[in-house]
């Protein structure tokens, strides 16, 4: 259900700004995303484990404000960064 270090250190490495960044909002939705389709896959074979349901949910709703965000903020980004990650349309 969550993710290893190693696979954190790779997704920040791959969707970071610059050399040093770890908490852009394109790195932040990248390791929501990654945690998102972890929970999901556990999901599938635990139907009644609710706390993990609600744990998601409120995945969901932080990385579509923090989506959000960065579509007003900074418009190119939001869409390189959904192409990339293969949300939405």
């Amino acid at each position: 259900m969550t993710i290893t270090a190693e696979k954190k250190r790779q997704v920040i490495g791959e969707y970071r700004r610059s050399g040093n960044d770890s908490g852009s909002p394109e790195v932040q939705i990248a390791l929501l995303t990654e945690r998102i389709t972890g929970l999901t896959e556990h999901l599938k074979t635990h139907r009644h484990d609710y706390a993990s349901r609600r744990g998601l949910t409120m995945m969901v709703s932080k990385r579509n404000r923090l989506l959000r965000f960065l579509s007003r903020m900074n418009r190119p980004a939001y869409q390189t960064l959904i192409g990339r990650l293969g949300l939405r349309k």
